[in-house]
């Protein structure tokens, strides 16, 4: 396949940039992913594969200047997709800044509410633009990245992403811009308010949502965000085949419906992970502060608390200093006592 000479840059090629790095190149899309010097030398020896669970797969060697480590690689692109974890965000843009040609969409595709904010801030010459990653990529081992869970990439609408519109479109990952983006991505953070739920549980997402006592954890983080939405007039979205606002009361149902029901709303591979399971298995730190905790920052703006999704902010932090599991009844009991739905 001959090369484009439109260039898309990944910032912070983890496990997310991989995954869209390889999937941009297997449509012809000039890719430079910039990342870890670690990543860059485990892609040295391993060949990046991707994978989804409807069957897609691709392999390729990087050539040397695929994966570097330097920002310096930003100066020509065409799009900037920024994929960093979020407490690396500001030093991110600050990198960038001196690279990034005015005009050129940097796309914060990132965890959590207030990245594409922090990267402006960082980069106050720059196009910056938010974006939402709705599915689970997993490391299943050294370079081969896999799409565990449905979905499709969404930004915010701007005439700057239009020409890279038809090469998302080739690489089979779609990307829907949108006038909403404040809501799809508060919506997309009432999902993934599942994350610290599935890191505590330490078991696959699929095995984890097929118990109603994870699933009743899950829905009490979620009804107490979306209450605080409703007080802050932020609208939801529906990004799953049901609508937002009825998935806690789904995540409740017994698990022979829930099962049932499940298959019609959202398709997951039984390998699939969490992001944040597959943080504390590397010994880095979460990003419960940027998911979890914009809910506590939200209900601390509007004058009141979020007392489940600050515990289970707290569990977290404890866990990254532990090996501790929860099962799914000590879960939900720890965190019924501190509910007040």
């Amino acid at each position: 396949m001959t090369q484009s000479s439109f260039k898309v840059v990944i910032f912070g090629a983890g496990s997310i940039g991989c995954y869209l790095g390889g999937r941009l190149l297997s449509s012809g899309v000039n890719v430079v992913m910039v990342g870890r010097k670690t990543m860059q030398e485990r892609l040295r020896t391993s060949p990046l594969t991707v994978t989804d669970y409807e069957g897609f797969r691709f392999h390729s060697q990087l050539a040397e200047h695929q994966y570097v480590t330097s920002a310096e690689a930003a100066g020509n692109a065409d799009l900037v997709l920024v994929t960093v974890k979020s407490a690396a965000t500001s030093e991110s843009g600050k990198q960038l800044a001196p690279w990034v040609s005015e005009g050129i969409p940097v796309v914060s595709l990132q965890n959590g509410i207030s990245n594409a904010e922090h990267l402006q801030a960082a980069m106050p010459n720059a196009n910056v633009l938010a974006g939402m990653v709705p599915f689970n990529v997993l490391q299943q081992e050294p370079g081969h990245f896999h799409q565990g869970t449905q979905g499709h990439l969404m930004a915010d609408r701007h005439p700057s992403l239009k020409p890279a519109l038809p090469w998302f479109e080739h690489a089979g990952l779609p990307l829907e811009l949108r006038r909403d983006i404040e809501s799809v991505m508060w919506s997309k953070l009432l999902l993934n308010l599942n994350n610290p739920v599935n890191a505590l549980s330490g078991v696959p997402l699929l095995e984890e949502l097929s118990q109603k006592d994870y699933r009743r954890c899950l829905a009490m983080a979620q009804r107490e965000t979306l209450e605080l939405l409703k007080s802050a007039g932020i609208p939801t979205v529906k990004l799953t085949g049901l609508p937002t606002k009825l998935i806690p009361s789904v995540m409740s149902l017994p698990d022979w419906l829930f099962t049932r029901l499940a298959k019609r709303m959202l398709t997951i591979d039984p390998v699939a992970r969490s992001s944040m399971w597959e943080d504390l298995q590397a010994g880095r730190p979460t990003e419960i502060d940027w998911i979890n905790g914009e809910v506590v920052k939200l209900a601390e703006k509007l004058g009141t608390d979020a007392p489940v999704n600050r515990k289970l902010v707290r569990l977290m932090h404890q866990r990254e200093e532990t090996e501790k599991t929860w099962g799914a009844s000590e879960l939900l009991n720890e965190l019924t006592d501190h509910s007040r739905l």
